[in-house]
């Protein structure tokens, strides 16, 4: 068994937000004890307080989360500016949380210390959640440092912590710790664990294939015999590089794509500058999706986790879904939601945020990438 409780504020001022967050789960919870619990709450809140409430309410809680742009759940739906927590609890399986601190120092050194933290005594691991800097330390960094401790394939989920577009500094949540470069992670073990996920955006490539030739990790300077740039403007009738448009990058190991958005560009020396790094050698395209494609990628995706999932009904859904779906879909966003709701069963809970990168494999076995543009959705059961 596995189950999960939602309380769900948009409430302005902390104090107020996380006790009607905290009633409303206590109400639910009908005395279980919960073991775990991700947070989602927006950037202009007093993350302190909320953690110390939520300890004083759930004490021993393995609670990780961070900052978001807009918040999901069954309780409210969408929402810009409010505080989602999920609480996980389960009488098979054993769900640890544990933290990489100081990421921008030694990146591998401290993934693989917050997976030493988490990881179980008496059961292996089977699948991890985290939700990690991304604007101080590369996202795919943190990605290869969890793959280095848990190994390649190991199935990863998440997203990366936002700060409504300010890209100044995000937070990260670990227990009653407010922290900043750090990556909180839980992990899964017990060999009742079900799970399945779904990875889909809406991006369909629309230009003539090119091989990256020179890049240093987000910065891409040559495609094939050209400039990164010029390739792209080639590519789209002389644009430059719009949220529009990302690159589709095919790795010689997938059949399938991820996508790179990007940061800017510069004219002089022809460099994309891309939102995560694109590695030399990838194939990559241009891509271009209308708002009726992004929006059907959130039902592709949860159909994909549905249909894959290897029991009969999954306890949690949880979603992760790129903030430029959200800017690119303006006020059609809350209709991304209702999508993934329409195809669950009441029986399943329901959550997510709006992340500045998703992490997922690209297929059910496949390693775990770091996309942009993108809606993942994890069901988890037993």
């Amino acid at each position: 068994m596995l189950k999960a409780i939602v309380g769900h504020s948009d409430d302005p001022d902390s104090n107020s937000a996380i006790a009607e967050v905290i009633a409303h789960c206590q109400t639910e919870l009908k005395g279980c004890t919960p073991q775990a619990g991700i947070l989602f709450a927006a950037i202009d809140f007093d993350h302190a307080l909320i953690l110390q409430q939520i300890d004083q309410a759930f004490p021993n809680l393995e609670l990780i989360g961070c900052t978001s742009d807009a918040e999901l759940s069954d309780m409210l739906r969408f929402q810009h500016d409010s505080v989602v927590l999920t609480l996980l609890y389960s009488d098979e399986i054993e769900i640890r949380a544990g933290v990489a601190r100081n990421l921008g120092e030694d990146t591998i050194a401290a993934t693989r210390k917050a997976v030493e933290q988490a990881i179980s005594n008496d059961r292996s691991p089977r699948l991890c959640i985290t939700i990690p800097e991304g604007i101080k330390t590369d996202g795919n960094s943190i990605l290869s440092g969890l793959q280095a401790a848990l190994g390649q394939n190991f199935p990863i989920f998440g997203g990366i912590s936002t700060d409504d577009f300010r890209f100044e500094a995000t937070y990260q949540f670990y227990k009653t710790e407010v922290l900043t470069d750090a990556a909180p992670i839980l992990l899964f073990s017990g060999e009742a664990l079900r799970f399945s996920h779904g990875v889909a955006s809406g991006w369909q490539p629309i230009s003539a294939p090119g091989t990256v030739t020179q890049s240093q990790k987000n910065l891409v300077t040559t495609i094939g015999e050209q400039s990164a740039l010029s390739f792209y403007r080639e590519q789209l009738g002389g644009s430059d590089p719009l949220p529009q448009h990302p690159l589709a990058v095919f790795e010689s190991d997938e059949t399938s794509f991820y996508l790179r958005g990007f940061s800017g560009f510069d004219d002089t020396t022809g460099e994309l500058h891309c939102l995560a790094d694109i590695p030399e050698s990838a194939v990559v395209q241009v891509s271009t999706a209308s708002r009726e494609d992004i929006l059907a990628a959130s039902k592709t995706a949860i159909l994909q986790a549905t249909q894959s999932y290897p029991g009969s009904t999954p306890s949690v859904a949880i979603i992760f879904s790129c903030d430029c779906r959200f800017k690119l879909l303006g006020s059609q966003v809350k209709e991304e939601y209702e999508w993934i709701r329409s195809c669950l069963s009441d029986e399943v809970t329901c959550s997510g945020f709006y992340t500045y990168g998703e992490l997922a494999p690209l297929s059910e076995y496949g390693v775990t990438r770091l996309h942009n543009h993108t809606i993942v959705t994890l069901l988890l059961g037993t």
